[in-house]
């Protein structure tokens, strides 16, 4: 008689402790500030919102919603940075806490479980490796050193450039400037050229590394659906790659320890590439740590190859621009044959262009981090665990920063004190804070080489009848999709 009040009551308490739970966790949400957030999709978030570019649909979305955006990848936050003033406040401000980087499965596949410096989580591991790179491997010194290697393999290029001036054939850009940053990188931190027969693996496999590390994968973000990445062969892919990658580097190495690289170095017998560097270093243990083979490194030819060729796009696409350059250059230059590195500094133009290019091609568009604690960005509250997208590529059409965002204008750089090396985040190709590349000073002292002497030797033009395609192509350096065809005129210094 008396259980139905009994059942009533502890029905009633248990609805209560629910609307009191309800109540607790919505009062909590309310108190958060965050970002403004696009509508999601259930299970996936935004996830269908990346797209192939993700820099321009994450640009196409921040218009709308702000230059602080909070998305969904599944259950994985991830805050959207899309103006100068919101890089500094998360990139110098927070920089210590928003110094970490999301976690791939692809990318542990493809950098030996994260052990590289660009994917490391930071932590002693990731700084005793920035301090290596800085002190024994980019340096200003040790960028200097290769300077002859820059200058031959520049030189080499303008000999093929000047067969096909005259045999009348149209040069492929894309493809010369690709196998130039190649060859550099080779020679500086293997010690020589992989190219050829015996290279064109090499550079193929080069090409699949820099796609699959800008390739989403689904697993990331919904675990459940990590299979898919199994299924349609990512996976399986990173693995060739790696596997690859893990034996040419292998034979690297052994050659190096044998003493046979020191007979096929190219002319730089009393000059260390990199891996001799890092070999001495594993056998003296001089930085207090020992050198894991497994910390080595592929450059980013890819990053180099798409700044220059964006740079030779859009002085196609703007004679004028193209004619000032050239005018600076051979002014410069004189009645010498070729550009030399002591004639760059000089060239306040060149460097203006380089900078335009820079902003409005940044060969890494979208920047990841990660925060490892809750902050406060801009009045928002942004949880541990939240992915932090630098957008630069946005940065750098933003309005609030830029007069005519959307022209190639280097003029805007020649009484403007804006730089690229990380403190003025208006411009930051290469990042800023802890996880700025280290590899800066050495990628500009290549691109400079090669833009002025490309139109310092030669007169250039689009091939007659065809129009300028401006497509991209996805990974993590954003190259062009179509190649750059052009042609070449051997100036006439008389």
């Amino acid at each position: 008689m008396h259980s139905f009040p009994m059942v009533f009551f502890d029905t009633f308490l248990l609805f209560l402790s629910l609307i009191l739970i309800i109540k607790r966790y919505s009062n909590a949400s309310t108190t958060k500030n965050s970002p403004p957030s696009p509508p999601t999709l259930p299970l996936i978030g935004n996830l269908h919102q990346l797209g192939l570019l993700p820099h321009r649909t994450l640009h196409s979305l921040a218009q709308k919603y702000g230059p602080l955006m909070l998305l969904h990848f599944g259950k994985v936050p991830a805050l959207v940075v899309s103006s100068a003033e919101a890089a500094r406040e998360v990139m110098k401000t927070h920089d210590l806490v928003v110094s970490d980087r999301p976690q791939s499965k692809v990318w542990k596949i493809l950098f030996y479980d994260t052990k590289d410096m660009a994917s490391a989580s930071y932590g002693k591991s990731w700084r005793n490796l920035r301090s290596l790179s800085v002190c024994h491997l980019f340096s200003s010194k040790k960028v200097q050193s290769f300077g002859r290697v820059r200058e031959e393999e520049t030189l080499r290029m303008m000999g093929h450039i000047k067969k096909c001036c005259s045999s009348s054939l149209q040069v492929n850009l894309s493809e010369l400037l690709g196998l130039l940053s190649n060859d550099v990188i080779c020679r500086v931190a293997l010690g020589r050229r992989y190219r050829g027969v015996e290279g064109k693996g090499f550079e193929r496999v080069l090409l699949e590394f820099d796609e699959l590390v800008g390739t989403v994968s689904i697993g990331d973000y919904m675990p459940w659906l990590d299979w898919l990445s199994k299924v349609n062969g990512l996976y399986g892919r990173a693995k060739r790659v790696a596997k690859y990658l893990d034996q040419f580097l292998d034979e690297v190495i052994d050659e190096h320890i044998s003493g046979g690289s020191r007979n096929s170095k190219d002319g730089l017998e009393a000059e260390r590439d990199f891996v001799d560097v890092l070999l001495s270093l594993e056998k003296t243990d001089t930085e207090g740590f020992p050198v894991d083979r497994n910390d080595m490194f592929v450059a980013g030819t890819e990053t180099t190859h798409a700044t220059m060729e964006w740079a030779m796009t859009e002085l196609l696409k703007h004679p004028i621009v193209m004619h000032k350059l050239q005018n600076e250059v051979r002014s410069v230059v004189g009645n010498k044959t070729h550009v030399t590195e002591d004639d760059l500094g000089q060239m306040k133009y060149l460097k203006a262009v380089i900078k335009e290019t820079f902003r409005h091609h940044p060969s890494v568009p979208v920047i990841p981090r990660k925060s490892s604690e809750d902050i406060k960005v801009n009045g928002y509250d942004i949880a541990a665990g939240t992915q932090v997208l630098v957008n630069v590529w946005a940065i750098g059409r933003d309005p609030s920063s830029w007069y005519q965002p959307l022209e190639f204008n280097p003029e805007r750089f020649l009484n403007n004190s804006i730089d690229f090396k990380g403190h003025d985040f208006e411009l930051i190709p290469f990042g800023a804070g802890r996880r700025g590349c280290p590899g800066m000073l050495f990628a500009i002292a290549t691109i400079e080489m090669v833009i002025a002497n490309l139109v310092h030797q030669f007169d250039w033009a689009l091939p007659c009848g065809e129009d300028l395609n401006m497509s991209e192509n996805p990974g993590m350096a954003i190259l062009r999709k179509f190649p750059l065809m052009a042609v070449a005129t051997l100036h006439d210094r008389n």
